[in-house]
């Protein structure tokens, strides 16, 4: 009986540490956002159509994000995934509040939209955090060496996680279209290289932690690297669409912001698969 109560009493409190480095991991990841002005306009603003679309897109990501990486590394499955994205939005939207509150953003007396609307903007970037706590906080002492090893379509997923992340932090703010305003086509093309250099070289070539090795460099390049690009360059249209930044813009600028926003957003995609 001891014994049990001992087992119980130990889980308790790994669930406590796991708990409080979700706080900690969102916070971490969604500072950035909760201390940027076009957010917190964004929250009451954006139309309500584009705000649903966000979170229904976001529910899907944030649970593949739990099975790969989860703040609680005990436990693997979907089931458990499932926990873990809840708790995930739950600290997220916790955090958000607390943070918003304390900066004086939230108003008592603004309508349940605007505060509603405010507060899924910021609580997504935290769940990703909260998720993302358990791998980047632990230390290391809960590695059990049997995680969950990535499939291809797995990878790619991680990649879409980790543009998405680094585009919520940029695609709010007026520079993205004002940096594509100033570039030409030769800026533009040489963006696009860039970026996909970096890429490659983050996850296959410098010596980062979690760098990956492949037998087959030109597949790697093509299946992984290209592909991902790819997925990055969607991802970017679709935040860019989200803030309505696409709205009123012929197609030339569109694709400018597109591959400006892709930037940063090839380097999530990169670090996300250094990361989980």
């Amino acid at each position: 009986m001891s014994a049990s109560l001992a087992f119980d009493r130990r889980r308790e409190l790994g669930y406590a540490r796991d708990l409080a480095r979700a706080f900690g991991g969102a916070l971490l990841f969604s500072l950035p956002l909760l201390m940027t002005m076009e957010m917190w306009w964004f929250g009451f603003i954006l139309e309500p159509f584009r705000l649903a679309v966000f979170l229904l897109v976001a529910l899907p990501l944030l649970l593949g994000l739990a099975f790969y990486a989860g703040f609680s590394k005990r436990h693997r499955g979907l089931g458990h995934a499932l926990l873990d994205t809840l708790v995930a939005l739950a600290v997220g939207f916790l955090v958000a509040a607390a943070i918003l509150a304390l900066f004086g953003v939230l108003e008592t007396d603004a309508p349940p939209r605007q505060i509603a609307g405010q507060l899924t903007l910021q609580a997504v970037a935290g769940a990703m955090g909260a998720l993302l706590a358990g791998r980047q906080l632990s230390a290391g002492e809960d590695d059990t060496g049997d995680e969950d090893q990535a499939t291809y379509p797995g990878e790619l997923f991680l990649m879409v996680a980790g543009a998405l992340f680094l585009a919520l932090n940029m695609a709010p703010t007026e520079e993205m279209i004002l940096i594509g305003y100033r570039m030409s086509p030769f800026h533009v093309a040489a963006l696009v290289l860039v970026s996909i250099g970096l890429m490659h070289a983050i996850v296959y070539k410098v010596g980062f932690a979690g760098q990956e090795e492949h037998d087959r460099p030109l597949s790697a390049f093509v299946h992984f690297t290209l592909a991902g690009y790819g997925l990055v360059l969607l991802t970017s249209l679709y935040v860019l669409w989200v803030f309505g930044r696409t709205q009123g813009h012929g197609l030339a600028e569109i694709v400018d912001a597109v591959v400006v926003l892709s930037f940063p957003g090839a380097i999530g995609a990169a670090a996300a698969r250094l990361l989980v």
